[in-house]
């Protein structure tokens, strides 16, 4: 875990632990998105779950490919205006380049509804022990978790070890999610849930 200098923004702390991704070899990132899909794979959490909510790898994100082979229900995210849209996504079925340069589901694609909702992968920049995530600053994740029905769901941040910190800036609008997953360990951080789950 690393301690972040507690002087700098949230722009100056994404733009480091951003560049320090960026500079993982292909190896390195292979290695550590491979120990992060184990650690999801062994975690009751996952192995419990029918419907998952996912990421496609991009700009050096963790890559969770090797999972959705995995047979679940798996959903991936549209931007459409301000909000994320889900929609079912199998492996082989077509996929196009959306407003972030991240591929998406073709609109056209079968609906997700809150409801079928078991567990979602974050995406992230950076999280800290807190469970406290450092996005790329479009509001996304923190306008939908902020609503009702999306506040119950298990949400674990997904980053390599080097984006974990002690601490991150905070603002009245961030939601702090369940757990972490590193290349290290996966962290359940909401006490609540950890007892669940120890039951």
């Amino acid at each position: 875990m690393n301690t972040a200098e507690p002087s700098l923004t949230k722009t100056e702390l994404r733009k480091s632990l951003l560049h320090t991704r960026k500079s993982l070899s292909a190896q390195e990132w292979r290695q550590k998105s491979d120990r992060i899909c184990n650690h999801l794979q062994n975690s009751p959490l996952f192995t419990q779950a029918k419907t998952i909510l996912a990421y496609f790898s991009c700009r050096q994100e963790p890559d969770l490919s090797p999972l959705f082979v995995t047979p679940r229900k798996w959903g991936f995210s549209r931007c459409v205006g301000k909000e994320l849209s889900w929609h079912i996504w199998q492996p082989g079925e077509a996929l196009h380049t959306g407003a972030y340069g991240i591929l998406e589901p073709l609109p056209d694609a079968p609906k997700i509804d809150h409801s079928e909702v078991d567990l979602m992968l974050v995406p992230s920049v950076g999280c800290d022990v807190r469970g406290y995530r450092l996005g790329y600053g479009g509001g996304y994740y923190d306008r939908m978790l902020s609503l009702a029905e999306w506040e119950s769901k298990v949400t674990i941040g997904i980053i390599f070890e080097f984006a974990l910190l002690a601490q991150l800036p905070v603002d009245s609008w961030d939601k702090a999610l369940h757990g972490i997953c590193t290349e290290s360990h996966l962290t359940i951080v909401q006490q609540k849930l950890r007892r669940s789950i120890e039951q």
